[in-house]
């Protein structure tokens, strides 16, 4: 996790990953502003650039070489990356409202989402037609398009509605694409017809004649049929209606027109234009708050109206970075002076382009060559990320004024920033504290006799009558910059012990640190974190009964969990049941440990986070349930010894052997890619000690340490999945129940065997 050295005092929050804002992120890991925290708030990893989004269609540009990793870039940024959706904005408090989390609370907000079709419009326009935008959405439905065109038999109608420059490029390039497509399968391509609808006279309205009329000659030329004054009015299935009142049957039809504003920004107060954009000034100001900016599609300019389009939504972002640093110091903004005429370069789907600007048009090759050229130049900027260190960093700080601070803020800042006292000097204060987890809902147990919410010097817990207890303790440093996904995961750490055993949770107490800093923020940093924690307790019945909160230099939870399960012996599930012929199943891929090493290191893809992340949250509750109830008979959860520690911990008490199949291994994506480039955990070389407990009785040892997943079986995990051993007869039943319950990615491993002579327990197959 980026913990920067000085208290954060201002938050800025970015909402969606458009193009303005990569240039702000960028603009700022540049010249970082001291005291000033990015926040970024956005529903992608990925985001891609409009600019060659028709290329990556057409087939010529992979996925990566046209999405920007907003993940990454935030990480390079020292933002903090939060995986949500936008649904509306609290300005009396200035918190921005999120569909998944608790709302995120700012000083500053711009707003950089674009633009969203306005299908409800247009009867079964919602249901029946494809949208194109949102843009972050587009890959997504555009692979679902490219199926179903590939398994469709017969004659196929493809209608582009929207004939400006992106429904006349997106057009071409998907033309393009599945024409070569249907070759390839062995298929008539001109089984393939495409229309294309407009409610203007003209094509690019936008445009000059020439161009208009070299784009209606390529259009000819490759049989699309061209329907002038043709308003869309109503989509069916298989159906357009027009406002003429013809009808078309047609198979698909694509969506790249009649976009606006998102619903959501109606309830916010914002004044907005008629299209449901936010209107700004000309330092891209709301002109309705003072706090809000807005940027790209969504912005819309009261005293200079432009065009949507991406040119501006790239240029904007250099002065709206600078007008928020200025806000953040109390300094007079500076207004945006957009270009009068703009080049725009349009394909035309086979590696030839278009420019044009004003009254200009010229065409060719070269020109596509000239254009892929300028979007790769502009992609590296955010792909190719240059490693900064602190010194750098500080020589490329701004010359502006120090944040503005009021003065009471002014003294906390000076009081975050002083020599920290040690010991019970420490603790975070009581009334932060209480403002913090008096908002939590916690569950509430009849057994809980004291807990949370009437605190006393510690809890009381009843044990029934019957049961034993379970203790466990889990607790480490953040890793991430979301403070709530890193509380879902401790909290999903910590109670793996209680699960893997057989148990039940019944109660927890938190261990905190947390960085000193303005009260404001410290509090909201605690009650995000432990809203993520809570959410995973009470969904465990575990009920949160206390705990202790001090300052440190980074963020770190943990849990002491108490459990609870039959005093009859027998039903506890340990590590040293395993019998020979007994399979071995692991239920979570695995690869943590040097997936967040990458991450560290900027060398990791947003998309590898994700799944990782989405792992890591994912409880062992059920799973653990599922396997007594198929009669497993050994189980722990993986953690920091990795797998190979973790079942040395296993065949040792149980007087086995075990067989892995390295090629069976569910492994996170990325993890072979980040092991092979030598990216590892600072835990690795520790659990690489255990090579011993490898056999070799097969005599491949070389074949084994050349095989990909190999350095993967000493990789430590956090809140990894369960580790078991089935009776072989009870293994299909239990790996489809598995995957039924949520752990698609469960798999047989390994098998159990009797005892050798070799003190080694560990046979590996490559």
């Amino acid at each position: 996790m980026n913990t920067p050295d000085s208290p954060v005092l201002r938050d800025i929050v970015l909402v969606g990953g458009g193009h303005s804002h990569v240039g702000v992120l960028r603009s700022f890991a540049m010249q970082p502003v001291p005291g000033v925290r990015l926040t970024l708030i956005c529903t992608d990893s990925h985001t891609p650039y409009s600019g060659m989004l028709p290329g990556y269609v057409a087939g010529h540009y992979g996925y990566d070489e046209v999405h920007i990793d907003v993940r990454r870039l935030a990480q390079f940024a020292g933002a903090r990356f939060y995986g949500d959706a936008v649904v509306g904005i609290d300005r009396t408090n200035q918190k921005v409202q999120c569909a998944g989390r608790p709302p995120v609370p700012y000083d500053l907000l711009s707003i950089n989402i674009g633009s969203t079709p306005q299908l409800q419009q247009v009867v079964g326009a919602a249901e029946f037609a494809v949208a194109v935008k949102p843009i972050n959405r587009f890959n997504q439905r555009w692979l679902a398009l490219l199926a179903r065109v590939k398994t469709h038999t017969g004659p196929m109608r493809i209608a582009v509605v929207g004939a400006g420059a992106g429904g006349v490029e997106l057009l071409l390039a998907m033309q393009h694409r599945l024409r070569n497509e249907l070759k390839a399968l062995g298929r008539d391509p001109a089984l393939l017809q495409f229309h294309l609808f407009t409610a203007s006279a003209h094509i690019l309205p936008t445009h000059n004649p020439r161009v208009r009329r070299s784009f209606a000659q390529t259009l000819q030329q490759r049989g699309v049929v061209v329907h002038a004054n043709a308003e869309v009015t109503a989509v069916a299935a298989g159906q357009l209606q027009i406002a003429r009142g013809e009808t078309l049957g047609v198979d698909e039809t694509i969506w790249v027109t009649q976009a606006g504003g998102p619903a959501w920004l109606q309830g916010t107060g914002l004044a907005l234009d008629a299209s449901g954009f936010i209107q700004v000034n000309d330092c891209l100001q709301s002109t309705t708050d003072a706090q809000i900016f807005a940027a790209g599609d969504i912005a819309s300019m009261v005293n200079r109206p432009l065009e949507k389009a991406g040119v501006f939504a790239v240029r904007q972002g250099k002065p709206l970075a600078d007008n928020l640093r200025r806000v953040v110091s109390g300094q007079a903004l500076r207004a945006y002076h957009p270009q009068k005429r703009w080049l725009a370069l349009i394909s035309t789907g086979d590696q030839y382009a278009v420019a044009s600007r004003g009254g200009l048009h010229f065409e060719g090759a070269w020109v596509w060559r000239w254009k892929d050229w300028i979007d790769r130049r502009f992609m590296a900027k955010f792909q190719d990320l240059p490693e900064m260190d602190a010194a750098s960093m500080q020589s490329a700080a701004p010359a502006i004024s120090p944040v503005h601070l009021s003065a009471d803020e002014n003294a906390q800042a000076i009081s975050a920033i002083a020599m920290r006292c040690g010991g019970c000097g420490a603790k975070v204060g009581a009334t932060v504290l209480s403002r913090a987890l008096g908002n939590l809902q916690t569950i509430e147990r009849s057994d809980v006799l004291i807990g949370l919410h009437a605190p006393d010097d510690a809890a009381v817990v009843r044990v029934p009558p019957g049961m034993a207890m379970l203790h466990s303790v889990d607790f480490f440093r953040a890793f991430i910059d979301d403070p709530y996904v890193f509380g879902k995961v401790a909290a999903n750490h910590a109670l793996g012990d209680i699960f893997a055993m057989g148990g039940q949770a019944q109660s927890a107490t938190a261990i905190a640190t947390v960085p000193p800093g303005l009260e404001a923020k410290v509090e909201d940093l605690l009650f995000q974190m432990m809203t993520g924690a809570v959410e995973v307790l009470n969904d465990a019945g575990c009920a949160l009964v206390g705990g202790h909160t001090g300052e440190g230099k980074e963020l770190a939870l943990g849990f002491a969990i108490n459990g609870l399960i039959a005093e009859n012996m027998d039903k506890v599930l340990r590590k040293g049941g395993m019998r020979a012929g007994d399979v071995l199943l692991l239920t979570k891929p695995i690869g943590t440990g040097t997936l967040f090493a990458a991450h560290a290191r900027l060398k990791a893809k947003g998309r590898w986070i994700d799944a990782a992340l989405a792992s890591m949250v994912r409880s062992n509750r059920l799973g653990a349930q599922c396997l007594r109830e198929h009669g497993a008979t050994a189980c722990t959860d993986l953690t920091g010894f990795g797998l190979l520690g973790h079942l040395v911990e296993m065949t040792r008490p149980s007087g086995v052997d075990a067989e892995l199949d390295l090629g069976a291994l569910p492994l996170l994506d990325g993890a072979l890619e980040t092991a092979a480039a030598g990216i590892l955990s600072s835990l690795q070389p520790a659990n690489v000690r255990l090579r011993r407990a490898i056999s070799n009785r097969r005599g491949n040892q070389a074949q084994m340490l050349k095989h990909p997943a190999y350095p993967l079986i000493f990789d430590p995990q956090t809140a990894g999945g369960l580790l078991a051993s089935v009776p072989s007869g009870n293994a299909d039943a239990c790996v489809a129940a598995l995957k039924a319950l949520g752990y698609p990615d469960t798999a047989v491993i390994g098998r159990i065997t009797t005892q050798g002579d070799d003190m080694a327990p560990i046979v590996l197959n490559p």
